[in-house]
């Protein structure tokens, strides 16, 4: 109960202060909407006239109303939709933020109940909350390491497309056509995008905020400076090609160097845990004593404490960035 409280208060606390940050602009944006709606409804001067057409898009981030309403107001919430589309999941903000409490509250009552160890539970009720985002994170840069790896034959084939004399808007017609998932879904994004009157530049700074990859930029600067300069795009393309191919090698020839750190990291975080929870399975009376004495609830907090600067430095060991 008392950690049900705790976790209320702070959660009210963070609502209360996105609302202060988010207030202006909720205020302006409710402001245009109501002009707006005051245009569509507004009276028809000619008789026999139809009523215009609401060309607004309206997208719901859940299926409850209430939830749906605070969302819409919440500057974090556009992130986090943008997230799970870049994950391609087919979740709501709503459901992602209502998992997160569930697990948050749930695991977190769970082990002030077991324990009566208040921080151990706090502690335990924040990790169990972030799993769900973190879940989001994993696909999304699952997703954009399949685009990585599909990304140079896409561009081999616009690179045949445009020497068979085609211009660039059919090459990504074909590409969207004919790539494998994900890549035919971006690229047909960008050329229904340019059929439909976007300019070039347009659709590649949309392409770049659907997936911030530096291969995209890349592309994306290379055609956009071809088109202002002048130049021979399928050479710049073919560079192009080559550069992603060869930072993919080097990414690979880089993981194979750190996977020995890696698997450490992975080891020194889930064998305590793991280990912890096979010896309460075999002897509960005596693992117990971490949360049910002062010393033991110290070595905990002192051990958790350690396990995480280790991880995170080994994580910052490991990932090089290339």
């Amino acid at each position: 109960m008392w950690l049900l409280i705790v976790f209320t208060a702070i959660f009210a606390a963070i609502v209360l202060l996105l609302f202060g940050v988010t207030a202006g602009r909720a205020a302006v944006a409710k402001r245009t909407a109501a002009r707006l709606e005051s245009i569509r409804s507004a009276p028809v001067a000619l008789s026999g006239q139809r009523a215009p057409l609401d060309l607004r898009i309206t997208e719901t981030l859940s299926g409850i109303p209430t939830l749906d309403r605070w969302l819409q107001g919440v500057n974090v919430a556009p992130r986090l939709q943008l997230m799970l589309r870049q994950a391609d999941l087919k979740w709501t903000v709503g459901r992602l933020v209502l998992l997160s409490l569930l697990c948050g509250v749930g695991v977190g009552y769970l082990v002030d109940l077991r324990t009566h160890a208040h921080l151990l539970a706090l502690g335990m009720t924040v990790l169990a909350g972030a799993g769900p985002l973190l879940y989001v994170r994993h696909m999304r840069q699952r997703r954009f390491d399949r685009i990585r790896t599909l990304l140079p034959d896409a561009i081999d084939m616009m690179v045949a497309v445009i020497r068979a004399g085609q211009s660039l808007c059919s090459a990504m017609g074909l590409v969207a056509r004919e790539s494998p998932e994900p890549v035919r879904g971006e690229f047909r994004q960008c050329y229904e995008e340019q059929s439909f009157g976007l300019d070039l530049r347009g659709a590649m700074t949309n392409f770049i905020y659907r997936l911030p990859i530096q291969d995209i930029r890349i592309i994306a600067a290379g055609v956009l400076i071809q088109k202002e300069t002048g130049g021979n795009l399928t050479e710049i393309l073919e560079s192009v090609s080559h550069l992603i191919r060869e930072d993919a090698r080097l990414r690979r020839q880089v993981g194979v160097h750190t996977a020995q750190g890696r698997l450490t990291g992975y080891i020194l975080a889930g064998l305590p845990v793991v280990l912890g929870f096979l010896m309460y399975m075999l002897s509960p009376d005596q693992v117990s004593l971490l949360w049910t004495r002062p010393i033991g609830l110290k070595m905990l907090y002192g051990s958790a404490i350690s396990t995480t600067i280790g991880t995170l430095i080994i994580r910052k060991i490991v990932n090089i960035r290339i």
